[in-house]
Formats: C-alpha cells, structure tokens, sequence
C-alpha cells in the first residue's frame, strides 16, 4: 500500500504538473470524514472523505487503496513489458519472454484472425470420447495446461510431515464461485444460475456446437455440477486441518472412482511410485463415482470443451471475453470491462508474475525500505512474545512452545533471495492460446518436481509486486511482497511512524504472524507439522474466546438477508484483531508515541487507528459485496475495521469512545484471545 511522485494539494492521486513540488496534503487528514463521528462508523469516519471524492470507476467491481496500488503496478509493469517489446533480446531471457508474451497478447489481429485453430487438436480429443476412462485420460492433458475439469490435484508440504511434499487431492468440478450458489433461493442467484448456463451455450454455440444440442449440454453440465456441489462441504468446514487431511494409499484412492481408473490417470500428468495421497475430501470422490457413471458421455465432452474454452478465455476471440464479461457483472457488478492492456498485464501476472519482478524491484523497491519492513517484523514479533507471556489463560508449558513456535518463524520481506529458474518456459509469438499453455504446462512440471525432492522453504508464492501477504503455516513463515507496503501518492520515508505501524505493522505483518497463531495455524508446531502442542485446557480456553468472536461477526448483516459467516472468517478476524494489538502494543514503543505530538491534529494514538484503517479504505457494490459474502474466508473491508477496534481498549481512550455509541462495546463483552 505505499508509493508514488508528486501530489497535488487537492488529490492524492494525481501528480503535479509544476516542477517545484509542492505540500502534499496528510496522507491520514485528507481522507476523514468529518461529518461521522468515530464513535458512530470509525471505518466512515476514517476513509468517507475520501470515498465521497473517488466513485467506483466503471470497469469495476470496487474502488479503494488497493485498487490504486494496483493501478500504479499497471502502469509500471506496461513500461516494463513494452521496454522489453521494443528490445532485440536474446533467445530465452527475461526480457524476450516478457516482450513477447505482451506482443502476441496484445495483436488482436493475429488472435481475431487465429480463431481457435490453436485448439482444434483438443476439440478432436474430446469429440473422440467415447468412455469414462478415454475422459480421464483427457482430463489428465487438460491439467496439465491449466484447465480444471473433475479432479483437483496440487503438490504442497505434508501437513503431517512438513519436511515431504506430497500429492494431495481436493474438491473441486464446479464452475460457479461456491457451493451456495447451487442452492441458494434469492432472486438474484436464481438470476446468476441462468446467465451461468447461458454462458456455458453461447460458449460451446460460439465455438461451432449447433445450437439445438448446447442448450441441452448447458442443463446437463448445471446438473452434474449441482450434485457435485450437494457433496461440497461448506466454506467454514475446510477450515478444519485434521478433518480436511485423509492421507491414504494410491490403492485406496483407486477404489473411491474406479471408474476414472485413476492409477492412468496419475500417470499421464506426470505421477509414478507413489505410494500414497492425501484426500481432503474422500466425499467427494466417492459420489464423483457415481455422478459420472449416471451422466451422459455427451454431457462430460460438452463439460471439458466448455472448461477448455472458460480456462483459456483470455486469449481467445473478443467475442468469447465479451460473453464471459456479461455473466461476470452479475458477480462483481462492473459496468464495462478493464482496457486489453490491463487484462492482459493481470493475466501475465498469474503465469509469470516472478519473472515480471524480478525487473519490478530493481526499479521500485530500495534497501532502505527492506530494512524499515525487516526491523518492523522484530518489533512486532517481539509485542507478540509480551502478549503471551502476560496471557492468564494459558498454562506454562504451552506458553514455552508457543515461544518456540514464535522466535522461529521465519519472515520474507520485500522480494525472494533466489529467483525461480524460467529458462524452461517457452514463450514465443505464434500465439496468445499457445503462450497460456506453454506457460500452464511449465509451472504443472514445476510443481510435479518438487514430488520426492527436499522441500525449498526459500520458495515464495506470490510475486514481488503483488499487493498481498500470507502466512504458510507447513513452513511456519511470514511472506510479504514489496507491493504490500505501498501507499499511492507518498514515498516510504514520507509516511511517519504512526501511519506505518498501523497500515503495515498491524493490517500486514501483525496479521500474517497471528495467522500462525489463529484458530487453523495453531494447530501446526514450530516445524510446521499438524500435531498438538496445547493442553486440552488451554485449547478449550482458546475455543471459549475464538467462539466469542464467532458471535461477533455472525451478528453483522451488511446487505439485508446476506449476513456475515463468523465461522468461515473466523481465523481471519482472529488476525485482524491480533494485528491491530502487536501493532498498538510495538508503536507504543517509538520516540512518535512517547513525544505525543499531534501532526494535521492528530494525535500519534489516533494516527494509528487512522492508518491502519487507510489499509481498507475504499468500497464496493452490492453485487461484488454479496458475492464476497458467499465465497471469501474475509470479512468486508469496513467490518475488518469496525470488527476488531470494538476489542481495543486503546482505540477507546484515542478517540474518547462512549456508551450508547454504536462502536462502544461493555469491557466485559469484548474479545480478548491474544
């Protein structure tokens, strides 16, 4: 959340045109409402001056901070991509894949022209299906280049044994966003059911499929895919890592689908001598069985060209986007799509974002930032390590692995040490469609050859520009991308202390530790294994206080009739309130808080709550807002606001907080776990 050059006084959004730069307005102050009272809607109060100025564009689904970070990475990483389009480079480096990659991506002529010769080898595969097995066999290619059929496979740590990676298999075959969309009654989702399957019509109709027979295969895939979402098990319900981990052998696996003959299967993405997998979901598998057995062959080959097609969508004719862009309104509630240049640039991001930064860092992220974000980590690792040591709820020995677990997580900050090696991935200007599945099939080889091999704890997972972090918790590390760190309009060394510990020490870091410490991560030792470290005591203590903030969010209903699910965010929200603690507890530590002067009159504590409310500022439409409702394990940005401050004690004295106000909540009432 952090960057940019000169500022006008009455936008924090657009540079000057004058060559003498002049006073950027409080990157805080600017944005308050000041008509709401803190007290009222904190969230309003803090970013609704900013709101009222800055109305949701119309290409999309919500506008905020985050959106401007990603607007200024857009337009870093066109320079970079048509820096490297102009070049001669050399065969195989960097700036050929990336130069090339954007030429082929963006000359609609050639892709107009094309059509979808590039998959016709595919579509002769599917229409040559005449069994359950010849599908398998097919479904097996089409991962390997990145379409997602019926069965979901990945590579990642065992959770059991954090040092072997394993093959592990989860829930998938449905193309709607959540399992709820099946069933729920409203009229808006019956509304996203029906543009789903016409979606699926004119898809496989645009592609040379007579009409006639593609609204029959377009009710046929929605009713497969229905009964495979009654199977699904709910949002909340994958959050358990011992009831979502069944590790089994090969031969059990077998047996869930014979059908599938799954032991080809395996083989022909690339999978020998195992000896065993790890199911999430037996459930599933077992009644994919059946499913496939009862529905037509016709309706299963119509499915994977349709998922071809879906999978591929952005590098095929305009007509296929604009079909695509039409059903997805009515999830995200954007008026017009994103300029080609955008979508291009998100979707070389998702193939070979690494390699896109390893140019990105060399312009946009110095040393010294590195090392205020490095140091930031201590201090809150540090607030973390007080917190539990005063704790009167846990026990000791608990206690004493809990510091184990702690003092060994490792942190990532900025950009990986050791780069990926992307020599292999062939990129070239025959084709958009080609480039996708070279790029596919490269990261699918990727992953599989970490099968057998030492686990590389130096691997990171996103790219250095994305604006997003995570904590892996079979690692036991927090991962922090430079994009994370930026606010558009301000350098780094222009935002004071207060404003740093509260976007980025508790929105960012604070969370992504207490991640490892949440309702899911503290199930996982300091190696990163699933085992049990606490006392049946002190889990049921921990439980207690966790159930208490399950309440909490379960009692917001953001939109009429669309509440939010306290248990599906609940590890999310336990990291809210975490961060905005160990941020609170590490800035009350800086010369800033100790000197208490005010800046813009604010006070450091205030600038605090304020800054870490500027990491959400922003909003969104109802119809993106209900869809996050449904399929995301994070509450709404105003919630993780207004969610976690109620718990403060230190918010209340910032902003003299009352009782009757609607953000004042009883001493006794308020959530305390860590």
């Amino acid at each position: 959340m952090k960057r940019s050059i000169a500022v006008c006084l009455i936008t924090v959004l657009f540079s000057c045109s004058n060559k003498q730069e002049v006073q950027k307005p409080d990157v805080l102050a600017a944005n308050i409402d000041s008509t709401v009272a803190p007290g009222t809607d904190f969230f309003l109060y803090a970013n609704g001056g900013w709101i009222k100025k800055n109305p949701i564009p119309a290409e999309e689904s919500n506008w905020g901070i985050g959106n401007l970070v990603v607007e200024e990475n857009l337009k870093r990483l066109r320079l970079i991509n048509e820096k490297a389009a102009a070049e001669q480079a050399p065969p195989g480096s960097t700036a050929q894949k990336i130069g090339d990659f954007w030429k082929t991506a963006m000359d609609t002529i050639a892709i107009e022209k094309n059509g979808l010769k590039p998959l016709e080898s595919w579509f002769k595969q599917i229409d040559g299906i005449k069994t359950i097995q010849d599908a398998s066999l097919l479904m097996a290619q089409l991962e390997r280049i990145g379409v997602g059929t019926l069965i979901g496979s990945y590579i990642t740590q065992d959770a059991k044994n954090s040092n072997v990676m394993a093959l592990q298999f989860w829930q998938t075959g449905i193309g709607l966003p959540e399992r709820e969309y099946y069933f729920k009654s409203d009229s808006a989702t019956i509304e996203i059911r029906k543009a789903y399957t016409s979606l699926i019509a004119r898809t496989l109709s645009l592609s040379g499929i007579d009409t006639a027979i593609t609204r029959q295969s377009a009710a046929g895939i929605l009713k497969m895919e229905t009964q495979l979402a009654t199977v699904h098990r709910k949002l909340e319900d994958l959050r358990d890592p011992y009831a979502n981990y069944n590790k089994m052998s090969v031969q059990q696996f077998y047996r869930l689908t014979p059908s599938l003959n799954l032991q080809t299967y395996l083989a022909k993405i690339g999978v020998t001598g195992l000896d065993s997998v790890i199911v999430g979901q037996p459930e599933y598998f077992k009644a994919l069985e059946k499913i496939v057995q009862t529905t037509p062959i016709q309706t299963i080959q119509q499915l994977l060209r349709f998922r071809l097609l879906y999978s591929l969508n952005v590098a095929l004719p305009d007509r296929y986007n604009q079909e695509l862009f039409k059903f997805r309104k009515l999830l995200t509630g954007a008026k017009e799509r994103k300029p080609r240049w955008k979508r291009v640039i998100q979707n070389e991001e998702s193939v070979m974002g690494e390699l896109m930064g390893q140019l990105y860092v060399k312009e946009y992220f110095n040393e010294t930032a590195k090392k205020r974000y490095t140091d930031l980590v201590e201090a809150i690792r540090t607030a973390l390590k007080n917190r539990i040591t005063k704790l009167d709820w846990m026990s000791d020995s608990t206690k004493q692995k809990a510091f184990v677990k702690l003092a060994t997580m490792k942190k990532k900050v900025g950009y990986p040490d050791k780069w990926k090696d992307f020599s292999g991935m062939n990129i070239t200007t025959d084709s958009y469609i080609q480039n996708l599945i070279n790029a596919n099939t490269w990261w699918h080889d990727y992953e599989l050859n970490k099968l057998g091999k030492p686990v590389d704890r130096d691997d990171w997972e996103m790219s250095p520009q994305t604006y997003n972090a995570y904590y892996n918790p079979s690692n036991n590390e927090i991962v922090l991308p430079a994009g994370i760190f930026t606010v558009p309009g301000y350098r780094d060394e222009e935002l004071d202390d207060a404003t740093v510990y509260g976007n980025a020490g508790a929105s960012t870091i604070g969370h992504e530790i207490t991640h490892g410490f949440d309702d899911e991560g503290r199930k996982f030792d300091e190696k990163g294994n699933l085992v049990s470290w606490w006392t049946i005591k002190d889990e049921e203590q921990f439980n207690l206080r966790a159930k208490a903030m399950v309440d909490q969010f379960n009692a917001y209903e953001p939109i009429p009739g669309y509440k939010i699910n306290g248990k599906a965010t609940l590890g999310e929200n336990i990291a809210d309130l975490g961060g905005v603690l160990l941020g609170w507890d590490a800035f009350r530590e800086t010369e800033q808080y100790k000197k208490n002067q005010p800046i813009a009159g604010l006070s450091p504590a205030q600038r605090y709550f304020l800054g870490y409310a500027l990491g959400w500022m922003g909003h969104i439409r109802e119809e993106a807002l209900k869809n996050q409702l449904l399929v995301d394990v994070h509450a709404p940005a105003k919630w993780r606001v207004n969610g976690p401050f109620v718990n403060v004690d230190g918010f209340y004295s910032a902003f003299s907080i009352q009782p009757g106000q609607a953000q004042y909540v009883p001493e006794e009432r308020r959530v305390r776990i860590w």
